[in-house]
Formats: structure tokens, sequence, C-alpha cells
């Protein structure tokens, strides 16, 4: 991962989305310096959205920071909520269901609904990670089964395919446990570049950036919302409403990529 490029994008799409939280309702950007600490004696808590969309009474993205050597142990349990979690940087311990994985910065693990799941920061330092977490009212668990289970992976394990923008990587496009497809992959954008012309569609749209190994000092993104460009940097989480007008534009001094997540 030393060489990973130097911003991550996490990108996370639902049609109609309309959070239950009257703050996060609205386009915006939603500063890493801003949002509310808690202390906690193995590290600190950062709640970033909760609410709900259509497809799901339950959404909710936290941030977590863990102290070195086990000294904060989540022991195994199982929930009904599907999970995703994203390692922004530090190494995570994961183990689902009897399989163990560390997972270094820019490393996922999605977990089924059910499964046996446990982590822990085995390291020297500190580790923090974002969860997704998502429920349905209707959960098919054989569906996530038979589609291949929980994922342990990290960002090595995914094949770079260059394009005339700059590349992508695919992680995964699969039934879930919650979705009848689950499809996650990164497109890296050069120097410069916008992903897209300034663009609305039905789908809200979340853009959560994340720290990776690597120079992360000279990433910079601009969100157009509306026609008002909006500084960002890592850690900054954006929430982009259903028809606003919106794009990203990389304007640091090297490439940036972000995670695309499509449900269905």
């Amino acid at each position: 991962m030393k060489n990973l490029i130097p911003l991550v994008v996490i990108t996370f799409f639902a049609q109609n989305v309309c959070f239950a939280q009257e703050k996060v309702s609205e386009s915006k950007v939603f500063r890493w310096d801003d949002l509310a600490v808690v202390k906690r004696p193995q590290g600190e808590a950062r709640l970033i959205l909760e609410g709900s969309t259509p497809h799901f009474k339950l959404f909710k993205i936290h941030a977590t920071t863990v102290v070195p050597k086990g000294r904060m142990r989540k022991e195994a349990y199982t929930q009904e909520n599907e999970e995703l979690i994203i390692v922004k940087e530090g190494e995570l311990t994961v183990t689902i269901e009897g399989k163990t994985k560390v997972l270094k910065a820019g490393g996922i693990a999605l977990i089924m609904s059910g499964d046996m799941r446990e982590t822990v920061n085995l390291s020297e330092s500190n580790t923090t990670y974002y969860v997704f977490q998502y429920k349905k009212d209707t959960i098919d668990i054989d569906r996530g089964k038979k589609a291949g289970g929980s994922i342990l992976m990290n960002w090595d394990e995914t094949t770079f395919k260059s394009h005339d923008k700059g590349g992508r990587r695919d992680f995964f496009n699969r039934p879930t446990s919650m979705s009848k497809r689950f499809e996650m992959h990164t497109t890296t954008l050069n120097e410069g570049l916008m992903s897209h012309e300034a663009h609305q569609h039905k789908a809200a749209e979340i853009i959560l950036l994340v720290n990776s190994q690597g120079n992360e000092k000279d990433s910079k993104a601009q969100e157009t919302i509306n026609g008002v460009w909006h500084d960002s940097k890592v850690g900054d989480v954006i929430f982009l409403q259903s028809n606003d007008w919106h794009g990203i534009k990389n304007v640091g001094k090297d490439t940036c990529t972000y995670f695309d997540f499509q449900f269905e």
C-alpha cells in the first residue's frame, strides 16, 4: 500500500435518498474537522450520518479509531444489519465466520447479515476505519450465502485497468443479503480532470473522502453543487440530494481515486 494513490473518494448511490435527520437532507459538504468526536478509553468515535432511505430503513455511517495491540477488541457477534468496513488508515484484523484477514488502508470487509464477525487492532499504531450499516425490512440470508458470502479483500488483491481518464479496479458485483445487486469498483481520476460534467440523477449520492498511505497532503478535490464549487479534503463527507446538479474534480497535484457503490 506504500504506492497507493494519495486520495481515495468513496461514493455510495441509493435511489432517492432522504435521511431521517433534517441536517443531511440538503446537498452540502460535511467537514471531518467539524464532526463531533466521542473520546473512549480505547479510541475515538465519529458519527457521520444516521437515518433511512426509501430502500433502507436503517442507513448509518460512522468512523472508529482504535488504539494498538488489541486494547479495543470487539468480541464476536452477529447482527441483522449488513455491514461494509473500509479501512482509512492503519491495520484492522477482521474475522468473519472463522476466516481472518489483516486489512490495510483501502481494504474492505463486506459482511452479510447474520454472519459472526470480530474486529481488533493488533498493530503498533492507531487504526481508523469507516463502517457503513444498512438494513431493509426484507433480508435474504440464503441469497447472500449463495452469492459467495462475506468478503475480506485488500486493495492489492484487485487489478488496475487503465482508461483515458485514469483507470479502475473492480471489487465485486453480486447479490447480497440486503440487495439484489451490489456493485463496487474504484475509478482513478488524473490530475485536473472531472469524472463527469455537472449532471443530475434520481439517485442521491454520498462521497466520503478518506486517507490512503502515500503523499496525501497535496490531494484535493472540489465538488460543484447546483453551480457552486466547494473545497473538500481527506475525511470530509459530501451529501448530494436527488436531482441536485453536481460533479467532482481532481484539483490536486496527483491522481485521486474514488469507490463507487451501486445497490439494486
